[in-house]
């Protein structure tokens, strides 16, 4: 029989009711438990009375982070509704795909993304918008709105959220969040990242991403803490809110760039960081001149490993390792499996490299709309991540690379598949090949390789401003190299590990002109 799924922030607007829940940073508002309980309530009551939003529909959040994403994702859950965060970042014809693909009935959206979220909605038919903001229509909405009478019964197998990570084919796959994958992940951090009810969140990454919104935003909901919303990521600002003993903040998590550009910034050798009991870190290998850089302020950095698909969490460093495993993503999570498989489908031995995959009640149950991505995704219930990895003699884990062509980019993960679609629609492109090559500020960059057709032309600055018209920044190569023909296998497919060999090196980047800031 299934298991039933409890709200947590109401939940805690009995429990806690004074106690503070979540302070928007950018706007400067902050909620009781029990004052975001009641708008929760009330703007589930809007969506369904109002909008007809009903079970097993979906609402789209496009915005730059704010607490009202929270106040979407929560009250989906009491109306049995499927929450849908939008990448911002993204372009309209990407959000078109998207919003396509999973046909919201709902966008709830910044005004400053207007313009995107309006044409979106009018491409795909989107029955209704909401304009956050003082004077937008989702507050009007909540204010007019009575409590909401009667919440849905929702399992723990229910969908909650759906999220769109970037397909190795080109096209972003809808990846099925329960809401059990993410009352296991609560479960999961909740021990090894100290999270309590005297937690105090700075959530820094964006809340479309599961680092953002897992890592620690709902543990710390899920424990009864409290989070603080920062619009966009500032490393002055973070690093003074930090360092502020009036906010209390006791915990962190970013992806290593984020730690890197706090490292950089002339306020980090006098940050007060004597409050933090944990700082996270994931998405991206970290390196580890950038972990002792931290160690010596005394923040050992503890190390992750997750994906959208695993809820995320799959493995993590205990505080105790950071230093002495560094570059180690820990030991698996309490609740889910882990194995490593050759390419011949045998457990690997210790420091044998192999495949990580994942099963357990934090893995996906599988794609939106994507029944060839499930069939090729999962064995006996197992989910292939489709990164390499090895376990050493004390049982660590260590993912060394990818199985597939993805690289990651300032913590977001990039497919050279849908970049290259779009270099391919330039007429004067014959073919072309993106790597991801070293980046100090980044972790990794896209260098694009191109073969021109013959008779024809293409300048850097035409592939840069098309790219920039068709994907988000952080898609966009950064590298453009020209060569006469690519080089192929014997079954005809661009070889890319050649690619990466004689163009991949840090003396082949050397020699390349970055066009594109």
């Amino acid at each position: 029989m299934p298991v039933r799924h409890y709200d947590w922030i109401a939940h805690f607007g009995r429990r806690t009711p004074g106690k503070p829940a979540v302070v928007d940073l950018g706007s400067g508002r902050k909620f009781s438990y029990a004052e975001f309980d009641a708008r929760i309530s009330r703007l589930a009551a809007h969506l369904r009375d109002r909008l007809g939003i009903a079970r097993g529909d979906r609402v789209a959040v496009l915005a730059m982070n704010t607490t009202d994403t929270l106040e979407v994702q929560f009250a989906c859950g009491r109306l049995g509704a499927v929450f849908l965060p939008l990448n911002t970042r993204f372009t309209v014809p990407e959000l078109q795909f998207i919003v396509g693909d999973a046909t919201p009935k709902l966008i709830v959206h910044d005004a400053e993304l207007a313009d995107n979220a309006l044409a979106v909605a009018k491409l795909c038919k989107t029955p209704s918008t909401l304009q956050l903001g003082p004077n937008g229509s989702y507050e009007a909405a909540i204010s007019a709105s009575p409590p909401l009478d009667r919440a849905e019964i929702v399992t723990l197998d229910d969908i909650s959220t759906i999220m769109y990570t970037s397909g190795t084919t080109g096209q972003p796959k809808g990846a099925i969040i329960t809401h059990g994958m993410t009352f296991w992940n609560c479960v999961n951090l909740g021990g090894p990242a100290y999270i309590s009810p005297s937690s105090v969140l700075l959530t820094v990454l964006p809340l479309f991403h599961t680092g953002g919104l897992n890592c620690y935003t709902n543990p710390v909901l899920h424990s009864g803490g409290t989070v603080l919303i920062m619009r966009a990521f500032d490393p002055a600002r973070a690093l003074e809110l930090i360092g502020d003993p009036k906010r209390g903040i006791n915990v962190f998590f970013g992806v290593p760039s984020i730690y890197q550009f706090m490292a950089q910034h002339p306020a980090f050798a006098s940050a007060d960081f004597s409050r933090l009991v944990i700082g996270g870190v994931g998405g991206a290998p970290m390196p580890l001149p950038l972990l002792k850089i931290w160690e010596e302020r005394g923040v050992a950095l503890q190390q992750g490993y997750g994906m959208t698909e695993t809820s995320p969490a799959v493995l993590t460093l205990d505080r105790e390792d950071a230093a002495r495993k560094a570059g180690s993503s820990g030991k698996p999570v309490l609740h889910t499996e882990v194995r490593i498989v050759r390419p011949d489908g045998i457990e690997a031995e210790t420091g044998e490299l192999g495949e990580l995959w994942v099963k357990g009640p934090n893995v996906t149950p599988g794609y939106w709309n994507r029944p060839d991505a499930n069939r090729s995704s999962f064995t006996d219930g197992w989910l292939h991540t489709g990164d390499a990895a090895r376990i050493d003699e004390e049982g660590f884990y260590y993912i060394v690379d990818r199985w597939k062509d993805m690289y990651i980019s300032g913590g977001e993960n990039v497919y050279p598949a849908e970049v290259e679609s779009v270099l391919h629609q330039l007429a004067a492109i014959a073919e072309a090949a993106v790597i991801g090559v070293p980046s100090e500020q980044w972790g990794e960059v896209g260098m694009a390789i191109i073969a021109v057709k013959p008779g024809h032309a293409v300048s850097d600055a035409e592939i840069y401003a098309h790219c920039a018209a068709n994907l988000a920044r952080f898609k966009c190569p950064r590298l453009i190299r020209y060569v006469d023909a690519l080089p192929r296998n014997a079954t005809g497919k661009i070889h890319k590990p050649t690619l990466r060999k004689n163009l991949g090196s840090p003396d082949a980047i050397d020699l390349i002109k970055t066009a594109a800031s």
